[in-house]
This record gives structure tokens, sequence and C-alpha cells, in this order.
């Protein structure tokens, strides 16, 4: 039998890290053209060296004209010269991703002198005397108001329109209200002790999207050390606020509570759902007359009531807001053809600043502190530009070979679309799976047939007629279609969709349909038959 004692071993494994840039890249990738929009004009406001392209002219400067400039410090000692061509980059541009990723790291922008004293011999190179290290940001050392002067010239400004504070750009924004916030609102003008108050916060606390109560009221207690009469109290009081029938623990109660409020308690409505809510989800309204002893026309004007109430009274208030939908990338039709265009319209270009590029050069004054910061922003910005510049190729090449597949769909309509597989397209275009994945996720594309988002165009294969292939989605429509045209009096089942589907040659089996109508949210058979 052996003991467990602590021992140390020494491992060699393999680890792939994502480096900053490498991140930025895969994010940039993935955002639709409003997203882009936005996280553009966000650096824009971050990094000073970056500015929107305008046709007004401005003094600008390229990538390649900054990359000596991007370099550490260089000394004229023949001493060094072994050490620093040892320990700086070679020199390659920036756009390659080596010295973008590395500077963002901060590697290159150690000053070249402290370099080399700290790596040449004692008896080559004399290292200056070491400081002890303080905890103060060397950054707060720096007047960066008075240095940025000598250089930047601001222009005239009225001594008014400096004096003057406008206000911040914040007040003029509007937050949706959520279903806390309005619940919280009418709990404040309610009349009830501050222990029925505060419990009444937690219960709010413990709302799903849909205003029920997501924990018991024995958790709710406990967790906010209130008394259980408190509690209940609290729910009783929530579950008068509006929207009626927030506050419920289930479906039932969520519309007893809102047949109340209309002053329907106890009526034909409320003893429905309160007695034979089972018969009413299956549309078994002649037995709801039969034991409610109620004529039909009774029973058929309650169901019809409580058709029009709301399941989920606190969604309109948790919602999603609507969604802003443009299209990222137009195919536009030219003859047999189809042109890709790129939707660049008021997303900003970028361009680089040049008159940051003195502040690189010691011998105007710039300490060593400012000239790395300078480095740091120019190299970041300059990978911002290569990851955008890299997501538009990208997304051009997936889409190139989206036309390419997707010809007959681009010119006569759904019926003509063929199954396409993401990793079918990552191999003609030369690139991961999950590059394609985030290249076509949440983006939109104009076609002659639409508007549709990237991803619709891929489609898992059915082997269908003479053993060709049929795309899932034209599968799903076919079952869709087969169940809005069926007799609601004796619907179909899933093994007589399934008899149906084979008759036309699609190979699929009774759970695969069974599996297709829940994806679709389609009620059974059972759910489905209408009484007569």
């Amino acid at each position: 039998m052996s003991l467990l004692s602590p021992r140390l071993q020494l491992r060699v494994a393999q680890k792939q890290i994502l480096t900053p840039g490498l991140v930025q890249m895969v994010t940039v990738l993935q955002l639709n053209r409003l997203e882009l929009k936005e996280m553009i004009t966000q650096e824009i406001v971050k990094n000073p060296v970056l500015e929107e392209a305008t046709e007004e002219p401005g003094e600008e400067i390229t990538a390649d004209e900054l990359l000596p400039l991007l370099e550490p410090d260089r000394v004229t000692d023949p001493a060094d010269r072994q050490i620093l061509e040892a320990s700086v980059l070679s020199e390659s541009s920036p756009l390659d991703g080596n010295l973008a990723d590395v500077a963002i790291n901060g590697s290159v922008f150690a000053d070249a002198e402290e370099t080399a004293a700290a790596a040449a011999q004692p008896e080559t190179v004399t290292p200056d005397p070491i400081e002890p290290a303080t905890a103060t940001d060397p950054f707060d050392e720096i007047d960066f108001g008075s240095f940025f002067d000598d250089y930047l010239d601001p222009g005239y400004k009225s001594p008014a329109s400096e004096s003057v504070e406008k206000p911040s750009f914040e007040t003029f924004l509007s937050a949706p209200v959520t279903l806390g916030d309005h619940l919280r609102s009418q709990l404040s003008v309610s009349l009830i002790s501050d222990e029925v108050r505060y419990a009444a916060e937690s219960i709010i606390g413990n709302l799903d999207e849909d205003g029920y109560v997501s924990a018991s009221l024995e958790e709710i207690a406990a967790a906010g050390e209130h008394k259980p009469e408190h509690v209940e109290e609290a729910l009783r009081v929530v579950q008068s606020l509006d929207p009626a029938g927030v506050g419920a623990r289930n479906l039932k109660e969520c519309l007893l509570l809102q047949i109340e409020s209309i002053g329907g308690k106890g009526g034909v409505a409320w003893q429905i759902v309160s007695s034979h809510l089972r018969l009413l989800e299956t549309h078994q309204s002649k037995e709801i007359a039969k034991l409610m002893g109620r004529p039909m026309e009774h029973i058929e004007i309650a169901i019809d009531m409580i058709h029009h109430l709301n399941p989920r009274p606190g969604l309109r208030y948790s919602g999603a807001g609507a969604r802003v939908v443009e299209p990222d990338v137009y195919f536009i039709k030219d003859g047999d053809d189809y042109i890709i265009q790129m939707n660049d319209d008021e997303v900003p270009q970028l361009r680089l600043n040049a008159q940051y590029r003195k502040m690189l050069d010691r011998d105007n004054g710039a300490t060593k502190e400012v000239r790395d910061y300078v480095r740091e922003r120019y190299t970041s910005a300059i990978q911002l530009m290569k990851n955008i510049e890299q997501r538009k190729q990208t997304i051009l090449k997936v889409c190139q070979a989206i036309v390419r597949r997707q010809t007959e769909f681009l010119t006569a309509g759904i019926d003509q679309l063929k199954p396409m597989m993401i990793k079918e397209v990552a191999e003609e275009v030369g690139v991961h799976p999950s590059t394609v994945s985030r290249a076509v996720s949440s983006k939109y594309v104009h076609t002659p047939q639409g508007v549709f988002e990237l991803r619709y165009f891929f489609s898992e294969a059915v082997q269908g007629p003479s053993g060709s292939s049929t795309p899932l989605l034209l599968l799903k429509r076919k079952v869709k279609k087969m169940i809005e045209e069926e007799d609601r009096g004796r619907p179909l089942t899933d093994e007589q969709i399934t008899v149906l589907l084979q008759s036309e040659g699609i190979d699929v089996t009774r759970r695969t349909v069974a599996k297709y109508r829940e994806d679709m949210k389609i009620p059974s058979t059972h759910q489905r038959r209408v009484r007569n």
C-alpha cells in the first residue's frame, strides 16, 4: 500500500496560446457590419494615432513608413552591436502579424540601452546602478498635456467655448425598462411594511424572463433571511402588480391571476383553467362541456377568452428589443454572373495620424515612457487595420464559395437550395471550419431572392430521390406544409408523414420526422386534433 506524498515533477508539454493580435482577429471576424462600426468608433476614441480617413487632406503615415520607427532604440557603441542583433526582432512588416503580436505583448518596446546593459558580460559593459523598485506608475510622472502641446496645434478656441460645461451625451440616451424596474416602481408606492417590501424585492429578483418565480418560497426566505409569512404576503403583493399574471409559479396560476384581474374569478373560464386545463390543451371542448354541464356555446366563449390571455406576461419587458438588420454583403446579378460587394457604407475607414511620429524621436525630447507608449499605440492600430482587412477578405472568399454552390438558388429561389456544409466550404477556402462559422455568424446578405442570414445557406443533406441529396431545410418545409394542409379532424401522424416522404424518394425514419416536427415546435397529432 503506497501513501500519498508530495512530489516535484518536470514535464514538457505543448500548449497553444492565443496572442492578443489573434484574439482580436477572431473577435473582429465574427462582428457584423453594425458591430464593426461601433467597435471602430470606440477604437478611434481610445487610440489617439487612429483617425477616420476623410476627403479632407491630413498628415498621414503608412505602415511601411512606420516600420523603422517601431523598432527599439539602437545605440552606436560597437561593443553592443552583437547583443542588439541577437535581441532585436528581424525587420519584417508589422502587417505580417509577427511584429504586431509581439509588440502588443510589450516585447519590442524595451529600451535598447537597458537591453544591452542587461544582456552583456560584466567585462564588456558596465551595467547602470540598479535603482530600487517603486510602486508608482511611471506614467503618473509624465505631464502628457504639456508634452502633447509641443507637437499638436489644437487651433483657435474662444474662451467662452472652453468655459461652458456641456451636458454629457449619456444624458440623451434612454435605457429600456426591465421587468424588475417596472415592478419596483409600483412596489415603491405600495402601502406595505418594510419586512414585506424587502421580501417582495427578493421575489422580484427571482423572476425569470417570462415573469414566473424561479425559486421556491422556502429558498427565497432562506436566502434573504425573511420570515415565511412575510414571503407569502410579499408574493400576493407581487402578484397584484402589473402585468397581470406576473409572480406565478406555474401556467395554471398565471392564467388564473389574469382571469381574476378582469373580474372573472369563479366563472366558466376560471373553472376550465382550474379543473380542466389538460383537456383544454388537447382541444377536448366537448368533454369539458359534458363534465361541467354547460352548453357548448358557453364553453367556446370561455375558451376563446382563455386563448387571449398571455402565458408569458413578463416577456414584453424582458425580451430582446427589435433587431436592426442591415446587409453585410450584396450578391448583385450581372448577366449570368454574380458580383459580390461588401457593404462598407458608414463604416469608418481608418488611417494613421503622422503627427505622433515626432514622439518616437528622442532628439525631440521624448522620454522613454512616451516613446514606448506611442510605439504601442501605433502597433495596436496597425494590428486592428490588418484584422479588419483580414475579416473582409475572409468573408469575400466564403461568399464566393456560396455563390458557386448556390447559383441555382439565387436564380430560381428556395426550392433550388443545395445542401452545403461548413466543413466543405472551409476546405475550399483553405481555412478552419470555425473560421467559416465565425465569418457567417450574425451576418446578412442581400440577394435577388431577398435578404438572408449567411448561415441560412448551410444545411445538412438528406438522401433524396434517385440517390440525390435534399437539404434539411427543404425537408422541414415539406413536413410543415403537409401539416398545414392536413384535415384538422384527422391530423397526420408522424408515421403517415414518413410514408408520404418515402413515396417521394426521401429516405427518412419516423423518429427523424418526429424530431423535425419538435424542432419546428409543432404539436403532436393528439394535440393538433380538433374535435367536432
